[in-house]
């Protein structure tokens, strides 16, 4: 609301300057109840950007070509989703096991070793996509994002015959298949006498997921902060703590660019002791006497 009793979206838009943008900023970083709101008003503003343009491009003679939009200085840094560790996987998987729900263990493999995303694990990876007959030493990781969906061939084996992830394997092995998908529930359902997939109907069909994965993160003594998204986040960060190159990265994850992959992969203490390294080992081999 304007000071005149007018609302900011009756302006016309050549009215609209960078400095009015700032002061509607500033407004809408403020809620009802007098709390900040740094992500509420990023997303408006990011809106509001992007419709600019479009509207401009449509409709030049009415809307100017310079954005107000553009330059603002935005406060909110979103917070990053935290990394499980190897160890934190296995702590995890153990307590699922015990918990008599090893299917959430099984998906919690899979999104750190083959980083698939928690959507495409409990709703789209089927048996199928398992070693499937006509590319039998492979898996078909799923990857659907901005609907796109893309199918990544990992190979199970090294040109040598051994098996890249041994884990996976042998847990795939060992799972009941209770249905087309990889990952359902552990118990059949009451009702329907048959085990379901873990994704339920509703507004947020991984609620149920996250629950289970919460309470199971707790039975375990895991962190808080830790949820099913870090261990595909940790995946990420493992590769790259293995010294995996930024294209040998987006090919196992499906990334389309270093800018996207490096959202999932944390920078550790462990890749700049590699970077060392292979540093040393360079001006080694140049003959700088590092050894």
């Amino acid at each position: 609301m304007l000071k005149d009793g007018r609302r900011f979206g009756s302006l016309h838009v050549k009215s609209i300057s960078a400095g009015a943008v700032d002061r509607l900023y500033e407004k809408l970083k403020v809620g009802a109840n007098g709390r900040t709101r740094h992500r509420s008003a990023l997303l408006s503003m990011t809106v509001c950007k992007r419709a600019w343009d479009v509207a401009h491009r449509i409709h030049p003679s009415v809307v100017p070509a310079s954005n107000p939009f553009k330059g603002l200085e935005i406060e909110y840094q979103p917070r990053q989703n935290r990394s499980a560790t190897l160890a934190e996987l296995n702590q995890f998987v153990a307590a699922a096991d015990a918990d008599g729900s090893p299917s959430l263990g099984a998906a919690a493999m899979i999104a750190f070793y083959w980083l698939v995303r928690e959507e495409d694990i409990f709703g789209r990876f089927a048996w199928s996509d398992y070693r499937p007959a006509d590319r039998p030493d492979h898996v078909l990781a799923w990857h659907h994002k901005n609907r796109k969906t893309e199918k990544v061939a990992i190979p199970l084996f090294d040109v040598d015959g051994t098996a890249l992830w041994p884990e996976m394997m042998t847990r795939l092995e060992v799972v009941k298949r209770t249905g087309t998908l990889i990952v359902m529930r552990d118990n059949p359902d009451r009702r329907k006498k048959v085990h379901l997939p873990w994704m339920t109907g509703g507004r947020n069909p991984m609620r149920y997921v996250q629950a289970e994965v919460r309470r199971i993160c707790q039975a375990a003594g895991l962190p808080d902060d830790l949820t099913f998204t870090s261990f595909r986040h940790g995946g990420h960060t493992d590769g790259a703590d293995s010294g995996l190159t930024d294209a040998q990265m987006r090919a196992l994850g499906a990334h389309k660019s270093t800018a996207a992959l490096l959202r999932y992969a944390k920078d550790t203490e462990t890749q700049r002791q590699i970077a060392g390294r292979k540093r040393l080992k360079s001006r080694t081999e140049r003959g700088n006497l590092s050894e």
